[in-house]
This record gives structure tokens, C-alpha cells and sequence, in this order.
């Protein structure tokens, strides 16, 4: 029986993380014209995990997946991006040969019950990939609006994701 733990990153799996990161961006085949326009964001430092929320999934002692929480004290921009104040889903990235065993849905669980570790707020706000719009639909996370992306003349949504009213994805 494999052992499966969800528990906070450490430094020194850095180079692990990235490389999820990357899988997961190119699993949907993008051009490599965006992959390296995301090449920073994709990039999970030292500085990254010391400075933010981030948990990964492992099993039997590898990692399959991470995400991470990054709380934004007002609101801000980035170049034509509005980003609001508040709790962000930052990351949520799986490696492929994973997707479809429930690890998302596992993540969405820990989120619950690790947000209060650092804010009373109970909204968590998504930039989300157009290729998993069904899977955080599924979650019950709610589409706000679309925004400008760092791809220059492309759009992604933003949704919200209310902890309180979905009580249904709590253990």
C-alpha cells in the first residue's frame, strides 16, 4: 500500500517543484514561446517557499504535486494585470502521470483546513489555467472575470472560491 502525506515544502525541494511545474505547463502543450515567458513563474525558489504557503503531495516519499497560497496585502498591478488584495491560489500543479487520481480534490481539502494557519479570510482567488476551468468548476469554485494574461493579447479567467459555503469538500 503506498504511503500518501500532504505536508508543507521545504527548501531544499526546489528543483523537485520546478520541474512539476514545467511538466504540468507543457502536459498541455503550449507553445514554447509562453513556456518561456512563464519561465520565472514556473521557477519555485528558495526565497518562494520561504516567503509564501506552499504545501506538496508525496507518495511514498516522492512528490507528485504542490500548491501554494500567497496572501497580497492590497491591490496591485502587474504590467495590465489586476491583481486584488487577498488570498491567491498561486500554484496548483500535478505531475501528469497523476492527473486523475484525486490529488487536486485532496488539495482542495488541505486548503480548507490549512487556510486559517495565517488568515481569518475565508475567499481564495484563482487565476486559472483555461485547461482546468472544469476541474475548479467542479471544486466549486465560481468564475469573477476574465484578466489579461503575461502572454501579451491573451486572457485568462479568474475565479473565487468561497471555504465556508463548500463544506462538501472538508474530511
Amino acid at each position: 500500500m503506498a504511503k500518501e502525506n500532504i505536508r508543507d515544502a521545504v527548501v531544499a525541494e526546489t528543483s523537485e517543484l520546478t520541474q512539476i511545474a514545467f511538466q504540468a505547463k507543457t502536459f498541455w502543450n503550449y507553445p514554447n514561446t509562453y513556456i518561456e515567458k512563464w519561465t520565472e513563474e514556473l521557477t519555485i525558489s528558495s526565497q518562494y517557499i520561504q516567503d509564501n504557503f506552499v504545501r506538496c503531495k508525496t507518495i511514498n516519499d516522492i512528490i507528485v504535486g504542490f500548491y501554494s497560497l500567497v496572501y497580497v496585502p492590497e491591490n496591485r498591478t502587474s504590467g495590465t494585470i489586476n491583481i486584488e488584495k487577498g488570498i491567491w491560489l498561486d500554484h496548483m500543479f500535478i505531475a501528469p502521470k497523476f492527473h486523475g487520481n484525486g490529488i487536486g480534490r485532496a488539495f482542495f481539502v488541505d486548503i480548507q483546513s490549512q487556510l486559517n494557519r495565517f488568515t481569518a479570510e475565508k475567499i481564495l482567488k484563482i487565476f486559472v489555467d483555461p485547461n482546468a476551468i472544469g476541474f475548479y468548476q467542479k471544486m466549486g469554485a465560481q468564475f469573477i472575470r476574465n484578466s489579461d494574461s503575461s502572454i501579451p493579447g491573451r486572457s485568462i479567467p479568474i475565479y473565487s472560491y468561497d471555504v465556508q459555503t463548500n463544506e462538501n469538500y472538508k474530511n
